[in-house]
């Protein structure tokens, strides 16, 4: 060999043993990306991911952190390591060093941050909020350079209903101004997780990736600007989660960590979709089982939360999201359908580590008797929730406010919905809805109505529980559901550039559009501050001629709220409320912006509602 090309090749020789000690498997990665020292629970499970990472041994060396147990699973692929982090161990960079041989070993510097102890006492959400539902694809592009973004299977297409729109997570903070406007002190998202499907994947219910946000939504520095920003303005923000089930394109389905990791891996069957399965003491295990382990849907993988390291897994990205960006509260989606034992572990230790955190759960069942299971104390199962859905309310006030009266329609079905509270640990934290992301448009159900509107309004700002509004309903956006999901979920007028309507300043609405808006707005600050909506009683009295009166009341305060069908106003005789307004005499009426009074009879208008918010 020529002595001019020894050194070279010995150079390069060097050179490749180094790559060979250092390069880590293809796809390697750890989940959770990082943790935190100081939990109430000492245990942490990584996931590890990479082509044949099972070959390599595994070794840490760090002060208070001890490598407890090494876990295999069936594919070659994943390794999950046990590791217990005592209280004494300090933040910093923990390594943990691969080796497979002499030839090829690599390290990698795994974070162990310092809790931030005031985002573990931060403060959930409970009645005296008011939510606002946003689904981010749907609401305002921020930022257009994201629309499409480069090893995305699907790219936006604002024609198509069901297709990606581009809205973001840069537009929704853009708008916080507009938000907090409407007396919003509360943010709910539809998911943020990646969701990398080859279409339909604009909600976010088909996760590709637990601890990703999407990165046509702005991705995780985008969703951290939003909470540093609500933080700021003492607006919670809440997560929606999905325990049950994850998008057919996750990395997991194409390789398994363990083969019972979803249910029926091989062959779809559709969930029957009947929570009552979960209760019913008659209940056939055939039903029982496919409602638990039936998929959701065809690109929804049923999850199995009884294989352990799952449970875990699931459990770690929850306390991750929490933990990474101050969060103030959980939606649960799909709530009754995952193991519930599984689900009341979740509960508890996300209230181990976060006591204040509220955790709201999604039953979709219209009878109080159905929801209580998961939201009472009155059997075995303590789902460990705060508060669940209250769709009986929302089906009693859609169906309530159409129907003429009678001994069980019209009002008399609010009225026996609520009567029914009794059956819940507290309907004071159920969450109040008067439409979502997934039922159709409140004006649409009103027949694009706007007295019955009004009432509904009246009725959700002034009900017991948790009040959500839907974005877009403050402007009458209408919808029918029984034309595709898109058409509940459109786009937000003024959100995109080149919109010839804007809902944020006003240009070109309609003037029943902005009296709505406005009438949410001033509603929405007015509740904001009345502590006696926020908690106060609440007394009922039976519906009469089309007249439906209740009272929201604490000792030195209250308010009256009257919901009238009738075609004509009516002078309506307030003797029989006696045991409420006794001592008050005049009142301030939110709606209309105006004081009333004296209050013996009461000019109630035609078709319309009154708060009144009573005085001495």
């Amino acid at each position: 060999m020529p002595k001019t090309l020894r050194y070279p090749l010995f150079f390069t020789f060097l050179f490749l043993f180094h790559l060979s000690l250092s390069a880590q498997p293809e796809g390697f990665r750890i989940d959770p990306p990082n943790w935190w020292v100081s939990m109430e629970n000492p245990q942490l499970e990584l996931m590890v991911y990479g082509e044949g990472i099972q070959s390599y041994s595994v070794e840490l060396s760090y002060p208070g952190v001890r490598l407890t147990k090494r876990i295999e699973a069936e594919s070659p692929n994943y390794l999950f390591l046990q590791l217990h982090i005592e209280p004494s161990a300090l933040a910093g960079t923990m390594s943990i060093r691969f080796t497979k041989s002499a030839w090829k070993k690599f390290t990698i510097d795994y974070p162990l941050l310092e809790r931030d102890m005031q985002m573990k006492g931060a403060r959930g959400f409970d009645s005296s909020d008011l939510i606002y539902l946003i689904m981010p694809d749907r609401f305002a592009n921020g930022d257009p350079g994201n629309d499409s973004h480069s090893g995305m299977l699907e790219s936006v297409d604002r024609e198509n209903p069901d297709g990606r729109h581009g809205g973001d997570i840069q537009g929704i903070e853009q708008s916080l101004d507009y938000i907090e406007n409407l007396g919003v002190t509360a943010l709910w998202l539809n998911p943020v997780y990646e969701n990398n499907q080859p279409r339909y994947s604009y909600h976010g219910y088909s996760i590709t990736d637990y601890y990703a946000v999407d990165a046509r939504l702005g991705g995780n520095a985008a969703y951290e600007s939003l909470a540093e920003s609500c933080r700021e303005r003492n607006i919670v923000l809440i997560k929606d989660m999905i325990l049950n089930h994850c998008g057919s394109k996750h990395r997991w389905i194409s390789d398994l960590p363990f083969t019972e990791w979803v249910h029926g891996p091989d062959s779809f069957i559709r969930t029957s979709y009947r929570a009552t399965t979960v209760f019913d003491p008659y209940v056939s295990e055939s039903d029982a089982t496919r409602f638990r382990e039936g998929w959701f849907d065809t690109t929804m993988p049923d999850l199995n939360q009884d294989h352990p390291q799952l449970a875990s897994y699931l459990i770690q990205q929850s306390i991750w999201w929490v933990e990474r960006y101050g969060l103030g509260g959980i939606r649960m989606d799909t709530q009754a359908y995952p193991n519930p034992d599984f689900m009341e572990k979740w509960a508890n230790r996300m209230k181990q580590e976060y006591p204040d955190l509220t955790l709201i759960g999604e039953i979709w069942e219209g009878r109080t008797g159905f929801i209580s299971y998961w939201h009472n104390s009155f059997t075995s199962y303590q789902s460990g929730l705060d508060g669940v859905f209250d769709f009986p309310l929302h089906d009693a006030v859609k169906m309530g406010l159409n129907e003429h009266e009678g001994w069980w329609e019209g009002f008399s079905r609010i009225y026996a919905s609520l009567a029914q509270d009794w059956l819940l640990k507290d309907a004071w934290t159920q969450l109040i809805f008067p439409d979502n992301h997934d039922v159709e448009r409140i004006f649409e159900v009103l027949n694009q109505d706007y007295a019955r509107f009004e009432m509904a309004m009246a009725l959700y700002y002034t009900m017991r529980g948790i009040p959500q509004i839907y974005y877009g309903t403050e402007i009458l956006m209408t919808g029918n559901k029984s034309k595709g999901d898109g058409a509940i979920r459109q786009d937000m007028p003024g959100g995109w550039p080149g919109d010839s309507i804007c809902a944020f300043t006003g240009k070109q609405m309609n003037k029943q559009t902005l009296r709505a808006q406005q009438l949410l707005q001033r509603l929405g600050k007015w509740r904001k501050e009345k502590a006696v909506i926020h908690d106060g009683k609440l007394v009922h009295f039976i519906p009469e001629n089309g007249i439906y009166v209740y009272f929201r009341y604490v000792e030195d305060d209250a308010v009256m709220v009257v919901l009238n069908k009738n075609e004509a106003d009516v002078a309506l005789d307030t003797r029989r409320f006696a045991e409420r307004l006794d001592g008050y005499q005049y009142g301030y009426e939110v709606i209309r912006d105006r004081k009333i009074g004296p209050l013996q009879k009461l000019l109630v208008p035609a078709r319309g509602a009154m708060i009144i918010d009573l005085e001495k």
